[in-house]
């Protein structure tokens, strides 16, 4: 098995490893990992385990799971598209 529980197909782990990888590159991969992990999981604190891991100060990976993390977090508008009648116009 190359991963864990965390990192299934171990992406993140081997995006640190990669010499000059890219933010879009790690963004990619990020992408990656999110759609292999099961959908029940609690993103937020797989992602704050990985920065744990592999939280290197200055790596575009680390960059990109912290901003991960922060839209994960932030609050989502709720509501659905609210078509206008024709009183409104």
């Amino acid at each position: 098995m190359k991963g864990d529980a965390i990192d299934p197909k171990g992406l993140i782990r081997e995006a640190y490893r990669i010499d000059g990888i890219t933010a879009e590159e790690c963004r990619s991969i990020f992408l990656d990992w999110a759609l292999s992990v099961p959908a029940d999981s609690d993103t937020t604190a797989l992602i704050g385990t990985l920065l744990e891991r592999h939280g290197e100060t200055g790596h575009p990976m680390t960059a990109v799971l912290e901003d991960g993390l922060a839209r994960i977090s932030a609050p989502r508008r709720r509501g659905g598209w609210r078509s206008r009648t024709r009183d409104e116009n």
